[in-house]
């Protein structure tokens, strides 16, 4: 269980900490407007390491099936809700949107495709 909480927990520091940098470099604020070509880099960037924290959690939490991708899915889905719950009307939500339709469903890709490609790392 351990094993499985730390490769969710690193999974997220993993893509929360990439979309600080993307916005922070940027000086951008991801709850405002912004142009479509911003738009579309964050989005395919947000999804690169979207996967590849799925990956990770899944390698880290050592399971034989898809329980770290889909749970830290589900943590940045519940986030993603959560933003757009507590800001009506107040900013725009094409990150929460985002995250939704793109981040969420690459979370649980990257799992399987570690699933898929990777020896177990011990027993279970």
């Amino acid at each position: 269980m351990l094993r499985t909480s730390s490769g969710i927990v690193l999974g997220y520091v993993i893509f929360a900490g990439s979309a600080l940098l993307l916005f922070h470099v940027a000086k951008v604020d991801p709850h405002s407007p912004s142009s479509l070509g911003f738009m579309s880099l964050a989005v395919v960037y947000g999804f690169s390491f979207a996967l590849l924290a799925g990956f990770i959690a899944g390698r880290v939490g050592g399971r034989h099936d898809l329980l770290s991708g889909i749970f830290l899915a589900g943590v940045i889905g519940l986030g993603a809700i959560i933003s757009m719950i507590s800001r009506p009307g107040a900013g725009a939500l094409w990150t929460q949107i985002a995250a939704l339709v793109f981040f969420v469903p690459a979370c649980a890709a990257g799992d399987w495709i570690r699933k898929k490609t990777c020896r177990p790392l011990g027993p279970r």
